[in-house]
């Protein structure tokens, strides 16, 4: 019976441990969410990743994710000041060309402190469900009171929503 306690009892201190130690390993954040954001009313499609808070974070962090980019070249780089009152931490890309159903595409980040010392690096990848071939070249609206755009809403009543040529197979 003492045998079995005693067993018992290193494996609940085993797990705790181990436990600690992930926790330890994973850094003050995890990763929440992530998707690709179509906004049709003016032709952008972004990344959006989102990460909660799950320990402290120190003074002057600073998030830098790097998003693949879908025209091809070099990687989209954001830089984003954390602040340490924040429960989720939200980055987003510079609007993207080229997002393409089902192909996966890598994003990178990095929270570095004050010292530029790396505290945690998270790597995924992000899936769109939809080909951004879906939305306009153009911005369909103009100005702050959503003016239709007359380069995509012709005079003569036509409408022009563009063609992105410009994008690899």
């Amino acid at each position: 019976m003492k045998t079995k306690a005693i067993l018992l009892m290193a494996a609940i201190a085993g797990l705790t441990l181990a436990s600690c130690q992930r926790q330890a390993d994973s850094g003050p954040t995890e990763l929440s969410g992530r998707l690709f954001v179509f906004n049709y009313r003016v032709a952008s499609a972004s990344y959006m990743i989102t990460l909660k808070k799950i320990a402290p974070i120190p003074e002057g962090t600073t998030a830098v994710a790097e998003f693949e980019n879908p025209m091809g070249g070099d990687p989209l780089v954001v830089r984003e000041k954390i602040y340490t009152f924040w429960d989720k931490i939200t980055l987003e890309s510079p609007d993207l060309r080229c997002v393409r159903k089902d192909r996966p595409y890598s994003v990178s980040i990095k929270l570095v402190d004050a010292s530029d010392k790396t505290l945690q690096t998270i790597k995924t990848e992000v899936k769109s469900d939809l080909d951004q071939t879906v939305l306009p070249t153009r911005p369909l609206v103009v100005g702050p009171s959503y003016t239709k755009n007359p380069d995509v809403f012709k005079a003569d009543g036509s409408i022009d929503y563009g063609h992105d040529e410009a994008c690899p197979a």
